[in-house]
């Protein structure tokens, strides 16, 4: 049994409190803005006889909140990168704070997966194109999910979870000993 420890960062609003909502009950529940952290696990098998527990953060998007969001980083193995399809600033919050994660995750390895929320949205601030040249500039999966319909919201767990279990085996990781433990 592994235990991987992620965090979800966006923006106020984005809907990281839904995402996780939805992941951890199968529903959707409109959230309030999450003051301090939240927190949940999930347990998923990898493969047969490999389980994953996932120890999944939720952060406030709130300014005044990033300092002890970055005490959370360096014993991350993994970050969903969270912004909102119709709303360009929160885009431009994830492309600020990626920097910001990797800078303070050093000389540890943290992987990403980008997350655009709320694409059963008709508004779009923000084009596939851009995201996906984001994406392919830092390195990162680009998912696109729905925490209203559920649409990849599992998906994009599992792919980010997915992600660090194929680096770890690979040794391609160098994770702080507290972001993963093995039974």
């Amino acid at each position: 049994m592994y235990h991987f420890k992620i965090i979800m960062i966006g923006d106020n609003a984005t809907g990281k409190s839904c995402m996780m909502y939805r992941y951890r009950n199968g529903c959707f529940k409109h959230m309030d803005c999450t003051i301090g952290m939240d927190f949940c696990a999930k347990s998923l098998e990898m493969e047969p006889g490999v389980n994953v527990n996932l120890q999944i953060w939720d952060t406030p998007g709130h300014e005044r909140f990033w300092d002890a969001i970055l005490a959370y980083i360096p014993r991350s193995a993994g970050c969903l990168l969270v912004f909102d399809l119709g709303n360009r600033e929160t885009f431009n919050f994830i492309k600020f704070r990626y920097s910001a994660v990797r800078t303070k995750a050093h000389p540890y390895s943290v992987l990403f997966v980008l997350v655009g929320n709320k694409c059963d949205s008709e508004e779009r601030e923000v084009s596939q194109e851009e995201v996906e040249e984001f994406a392919s500039e830092v390195g990162a999966p680009y998912i696109e999910t729905s925490a209203k319909t559920g649409h990849n919201v599992t998906e994009a767990f599992e792919l980010l979870t997915r992600h660090i279990y194929q680096g770890l085996i690979s040794g391609e990781l160098h994770l702080h000993e507290s972001c993963i433990g093995k039974d």
